[in-house]
C-alpha cells in the first residue's frame, strides 16, 4: 500500500498568499507613484506661489522707487526723476538683475503718467514686474496705485501725549467746507444740516492718560496708542450708526493708534521788519514777512491783507506773539495767514477774527524741535476759524464759541464749553507734506492690462 504525505493547510495557501502580496505590493507602488507624483505637483505648486510671491514683491519695489521720486521731486530737488526715461508728463524706468536663486531672475518695469503732478492731482503708478525661472513660463504681476498729498490733519484733534476735556458741555463733531473738493466753488459753512459723525479725537500715547474725554460729547471717533479713553458719567462717544440710548460706542474707539507727528521748519526768507504797524500784505498780493515777535495790547488791531506768511523768530522760551486786553488780529475776507513761531504765543483779548469760511486761511507753524519747549495758548468767545500744527508744544484753547479746523499738538486742553467742529477737507491739504499710497489695484484680467499694454512695449 502507497501512503501519501499529507499537505499542510499552509501549504496549500502558499499560491493564494503570493497572489495577495503581489497586489499588496503593486497598491503600495500604486500609492507611492501618486504620493509622488502629488508631491512634485506640490512643489512645483509651492515654487510658482514663490515665483507669484516675489513677483508682488518686485512691484512693490518699483512703487517705493516711484513714490520716492515723486516725494524727492516735492521736495525740491532736481535730480528726483534724473534717473527716469521721460517724456512730457510720463516717465518710466526698468529695474532688472533680480536674482532669486534656482536659476531664477526678475525684473520689474514702472510706469508714471504724470510725474509732476499740481497739489490736488492723484498721479498713478503702474508697475510690471515679470519673475523668470529656468524652466516653465514667467510669472507675471501688475498692480496700479493712485496717489494722494499726504495731510497733517487727516484727524481734528490729535495729540503726541495726552488730550483733555475740561469743559462740562464741551462738543466735538464735523463737517466738510469743500464737498466736491473744487476751490472754484464756494465753500460750505458749518450747521447743523451738514454735520457729521467724523469729529476724531487721537492720542498716540499709550498711557491711561492719553484722552481724558471726561463730560465731552464726542460724534465722531476716540483713538489712543493703547490706553481706554477715560469717560464721565454724562460724556460720551457716538456716531450715527450707535444704537439709541448706547453713550459709549466700542465700534468708535480704538487702541492702535500711531501718527508720524514730522517736524516743521520755518521758511528762511521773507521781508525783514523790526515791527508790525495796524496792517500786513497787501489785498490780492502774495507777501512774505519776517519779525522778533509781535505784542498787541489795549485796543490795538492788526488787519491782514492778501495771503501773508509771516515768520516770527523769538527763540524758545520768549514770547513770539502775545495778545491781551481788547487786542484783536483779523483776518479779511479772501486774504489768508500763515504764522510759524518757535517762541510761546499767546493770543487773548478779542483773539482772532477770521473772516473767511475755511479754518485753512488762518495756519500757525510751531516750530520748536523740543518737546514740551513751546507753550500755544488761545482764548476768546468768539469763533476760531484755524489749524494748528505744533508737534511739540502743549496747546490750550480756552472759550465757549466755535472752534473750527484741526489742532495736532504734544498736549491739547479744552477748557470750557467750546464746539469743536473738524473740517474734512483738510484731509486733502497737504502743503507741507508729500504724496502716499491712496489706492492699490491688482491688473488681472486681459482688459485691465490692455489700458498699459502699449506704455509697457518696447522696453
Amino acid at each position: 500500500m502507497q501512503h501519501r504525505t499529507p499537505v499542510s493547510p499552509w501549504q496549500s495557501r502558499r499560491g493564494a498568499t503570493l497572489i495577495v502580496a503581489l497586489l499588496i505590493c503593486a497598491i503600495i507602488a500604486l500609492m507611492l507613484g501618486s504620493y509622488l507624483s502629488l508631491s512634485t505637483n506640490s512643489t512645483r505648486q509651492a515654487f510658482r506661489s514663490f515665483q507669484g510671491y516675489a513677483a508682488i514683491n518686485l512691484v512693490e519695489a518699483g512703487a517705493e522707487e516711484a513714490l520716492w521720486s515723486f516725494n524727492r521731486d516735492f521736495e525740491g530737488h532736481a535730480d528726483a526723476w534724473a534717473a527716469w526715461s521721460t517724456s512730457g508728463p510720463a516717465a518710466w524706468r526698468k529695474f532688472t538683475d533680480f536674482d532669486f536663486t534656482a536659476n531664477t531672475s526678475g525684473w520689474v518695469k514702472v510706469y508714471v503718467g504724470n510725474h509732476q503732478p499740481a497739489a490736488k492731482d492723484s498721479p498713478k503708478i503702474v508697475m510690471l514686474a515679470s519673475v523668470n525661472p529656468a524652466s516653465g513660463a514667467p510669472v507675471t504681476r501688475m498692480m496700479e496705485i493712485t496717489l494722494r498729498k499726504r495731510s497733517f490733519f487727516a484727524n481734528g484733534l490729535v495729540a503726541k501725549n495726552s488730550i483733555t476735556f475740561n469743559g462740562t458741555l464741551t462738543t466735538v463733531d464735523s463737517w466738510n467746507s469743500d464737498p466736491d473738493n473744487n476751490g472754484a466753488t464756494a465753500p460750505i459753512d458749518f450747521d447743523v444740516s451738514v454735520r457729521n459723525d467724523n469729529g476724531t479725537v487721537a492720542s498716540a500715547s499709550v498711557q491711561n492718560t492719553a484722552a481724558f474725554i471726561n463730560q465731552a460729547d464726542i460724534w465722531g471717533y476716540v483713538f489712543t496708542g493703547g490706553a481706554q479713553p477715560q469717560v464721565g458719567t454724562q460724556g460720551s462717544i457716538r456716531g450715527s450708526t450707535t444704537p439709541t440710548g448706547v453713550d459709549i460706542d466700542p465700534g468708535r474707539i480704538a487702541t492702535d493708534f500711531n501718527a508720524d507727528f514730522q517736524s516743521i521748519t520755518a521758511p528762511d526768507d521773507g521781508t525783514f521788519i523790526g515791527s508790525v504797524g495796524s496792517t500786513l500784505g497787501t489785498t490780492g498780493l502774495t507777501t512774505k514777512w519776517r519779525c522778533p515777535s509781535i505784542t498787541l495790547t489795549g485796543s490795538q488791531t492788526l488787519t491782514i491783507y492778501g495771503d501773508v506768511t509771516l515768520t516770527l523768530t523769538a527763540p524758545s522760551g520768549t514770547s513770539a506773539l502775545s495778545m491781551a486786553g481788547n487786542a484783536k488780529l483779523v483776518v479779511t475776507s479772501g486774504s489768508s495767514l500763515k504764522l510759524y513761531a518757535e517762541g510761546d504765543v499767546k493770543i487773548a483779548g478779542k483773539g482772532v477774527a477770521n473772516a473767511n469760511i475755511q479754518p485753512l486761511t488762518l495756519q500757525l507753524w510751531g516750530t520748536n524741535p523740543t518737546l514740551g519747549a513751546q507753550i500755544i495758548h488761545i482764548a476768546g468767545n468768539g469763533d476760531l476759524r484755524a489749524i494748528v500744527y505744533a508737534p511739540n508744544a502743549d496747546t490750550q484753547i480756552n472759550g465757549n464759541g466755535n472752534v473750527m479746523g484741526s489742532i495736532i499738538a504734544n498736549t491739547i486742553t479744552l477748557t470750557g464749553n467750546a464746539a469743536f467742529h473738524y473740517d474734512e477737507s483738510l484731509a486733502d491739504y497737504g502743503d507741507n507734506t508729500g504724496f502716499s499710497v491712496s489706492k492699490w489695484r491688482e491688473l488681472t484680467t486681459a482688459a485691465e492690462r490692455q489700458v498699459y499694454e502699449a506704455q509697457f512695449d518696447g522696453w
